[in-house]
C-alpha cells in the first residue's frame, strides 16, 4: 500500500486535539518555532539559540528511561539508540527499559529522586505528565522545538497532546513537554485460520463481529482472546465498544474537559456488552487472572479467533504467527463507513528538569523522532507518528499494510478517539478496577457509568477552585 504523500484533512472537528491531525497539511498546521502555544513564549534548557553539537560536550553518560520492551518498539530503540552512540563516541546510552505498568509506578520516584534520568518516557495526560510539570520534574521543549524545526515536523495539534498549560491544571495547551516517536491506536487482530474453521470471513462491520462471536463459541472457539491482570487492556476494549456505541465525538470531548460527562447510553451499553461477552463465554475465563503477554501468546498459538489491542502488538504477533495474522480497526456500522477507534500517540520522549545535558538530551530526542527514525520504525513493523518513504515498501495485504492504512483512513475520518486514562489523575486506577468487577460480575453496569462520572464531575469541581483560588 502506498501511503499519500499528501494528509487529507480531516472532515469533522478539525480542532480537536485528540484528532491527531495527520490529515492536516504539515506546513499548514505548523505554530511558530520557538514558541509555545500558550503566549508565554520560548522555553527550554540550556539557553540553546542553535542547533547543538553533542561531539563537543565532553564525555557523557545520557540514562534514559522508556517503555518500549515489545519486539519491534525494542529493537527500534536498541537500534537507534547504536547509532547515535557510534555518530557520537562520547556519548553512552544507559537504558533503563521497563513495561508500561512498571514504568508508570516507579517513575515519579525516580523523578524525584537524588540520581534522576536524563531522558523519560511520559504517559499524557493528567496522572503522570500534568503531575510532573506541575512538581518541575520536567523540562520545557519550546525552545528546541523552534531550533530543531519540531513545530513543522509534527502538526500542531500533534503536538498539543504533550502540551501542559502554564499554571500545570490542563493537558493540550501551554507549554511543549515531549515528543511522541509513534502513533498508535487499538484494533482487532484476527487469526485467519481459526475464522476460516469456523466458516467465517474478517468482518466487514461491526454488526458481522458480534454475529461472529456466538458462532464461534458453538464452533468450540474461544471468540476474543483478553489478558487484564495488568488492568490496562480492558480499558483498550471498552473504549472501542464505547466508541461503537455511538459516544465517540462526547467521549473525547468529556476526557478533553468540554464534554457531557459518562453517565450517558453509550457508557452503559458498552459497559453492558463487556459484562455480557464475559458472561456467555465469549471472553476467556479468568481474564483478570492472565497476564496481557500471556494472552497474546495464547492468540499466537491459536487460542482465540480474535484480540482487541493496540498497533503496539503487530511486530510480535507477526513474529510468531506470520500470514496467519490479520489486522483492521474496528469496523464500521455499515460498510465503507467512517472508521474510529481509542488511539492517538505513544508516550512522549520528555526532557527531566535535573539533567546534566540537556542540550545533548535535545539532541537525542531530535534523533528518536527524526525521518530516518520513521524509516527503522516501519521496517520493525511500528506504526511511526509520521511515516516516511519507507511505508511505500510495505508489501500490500499485509498485516503492516492493514495497519497503516487504517491509520491512514481513521485519520481521514476523523476517527481517532482518546485513551480514557487521560480523564483525570485517578481515572486510570478507578476505571481499571472498576472493569475487572464488571468482567467478574461484581460491578452492575450501570453502576460503571454512574461512578466514571462522578469521579469525572469532582475532578471538574476541583479544576474550577484551583482557578478561583489562582
Amino acid at each position: 500500500m502506498s501511503f499519500p504523500r499528501r494528509w487529507i484533512r480531516p472532515r469533522r472537528r478539525p480542532g480537536a486535539a485528540v484528532a491527531l491531525a495527520l490529515g492536516v497539511a504539515l506546513a499548514g498546521s505548523a505554530c511558530v518555532p520557538g514558541t509555545d502555544g500558550s503566549g508565554a513564549g520560548p522555553g527550554g534548557a540550556g539557553g540553546a539559540t542553535a542547533v547543538p553539537d553533542p561531539a563537543k560536550a565532553g564525555k557523557v553518560t545520557l540514562t534514559v528511561w522508556d517503555q518500549e520492551v515489545r519486539g519491534g518498539q525494542n529493537a527500534t530503540i536498541e537500534r537507534l539508540n547504536k547509532e547515535f552512540q557510534e555518530k557520537y563516541p562520547n556519548v553512552a546510552i544507559k537504558r533503563v527499559a521497563r513495561s508500561f505498568s512498571d514504568l508508570k509506578t516507579t517513575l515519579k520516584l525516580a523523578l524525584s529522586g537524588n540520581n534522576p534520568p536524563d531522558v523519560v518516557q511520559a504517559n499524557q495526560g493528567y496522572a503522570d505528565m500534568v503531575a510532573f510539570v506541575k512538581a518541575g520534574l520536567l523540562t520545557p521543549l519550546d525552545n528546541y522545538a523552534g531550533i530543531y524545526g519540531w513545530n513543522t515536523r509534527y502538526p500542531n495539534t500533534l503536538l498539543n497532546l504533550n502540551r501542559v498549560s502554564a499554571n500545570g491544571t490542563h493537558f493540550g495547551t501551554g507549554r511543549l513537554y515531549g515528543m511522541s516517536q509513534t502513533g498508535e491506536y487499538v484494533g482487532m487482530y484476527y487469526n485467519k485460520d481459526v475464522l476460516k474453521k469456523a466458516g467465517l470471513k474478517p468482518p466487514r462491520t461491526w454488526g458481522e463481529f458480534t454475529r461472529s462471536l456466538p458462532v464461534l463459541k458453538k464452533e468450540g472457539q474461544l471468540p476474543v482472546q483478553l489478558g487484564n491482570l495488568d488492568k490496562y487492556p480492558a480499558i483498550h476494549t471498552f473504549g472501542v465498544l464505547q466508541d461503537q456505541a455511538g459516544g465517540a465525538e462526547n467521549t473525547r470531548d468529556t476526557v478533553l474537559g468540554r464534554g457531557g460527562g459518562f453517565d450517558n447510553a453509550p457508557t452503559r451499553e458498552a459497559a453492558g456488552t463487556l459484562a455480557d461477552w464475559a458472561e456467555r463465554g465469549y471472553l476467556p475465563k479468568g481474564a483478570n487472572g492472565t497476564g496481557y503477554d500471556d494472552a497474546a501468546k495464547q492468540f499466537a498459538g491459536g487460542d482465540g479467533a480474535f484480540l482487541m489491542t493496540g498497533t503496539w502488538q503487530l511486530a510480535d504477533l507477526k513474529k510468531s504467527m506470520g500470514d496467519k495474522l490479520g489486522f483492521m480497526p474496528p469496523p464500521p456500522s455499515a460498510a465503507g463507513g467512517p472508521l474510529k477507534t481509542t488511539g492517538g500517540q505513544g508516550l512522549a520522549w520528555s526532557l527531566t528538569s535535573r539533567s546534566k545535558h540537556p542540550d545533548v538530551a535535545a539532541a537525542y530526542l531530535d534523533f528518536l523522532t527524526g525521518s530516518h527514525a520513521s524509516e527503522v520504525m516501519t521496517k520493525e513493523g511500528v506504526l511511526p507518528a509520521v511515516p516516511g518513504k519507507a511505508a511505500d515498501e510495505v508489501p500490500a495485504g499485509s498485516a503492516d499494510s492493514q495497519m497503516i492504512k487504517g491509520w491512514e483512513q481513521l485519520n481521514a475520518d476523523d476517527g481517532l478517539v482518546p485513551y480514557l486514562d487521560y480523564t483525570t489523575p485517578t481515572f486510570y486506577d478507578t476505571l481499571s478496577a472498576d472493569l475487572q468487577g464488571l468482567i467478574e460480575g461484581s460491578m452492575p453496569p450501570d453502576r460503571l457509568a454512574s461512578r466514571m462520572e462522578s469521579e469525572y464531575q469532582a475532578f471538574r469541581r476541583k479544576q474550577s477552585g484551583d482557578k478561583a483560588d489562582q
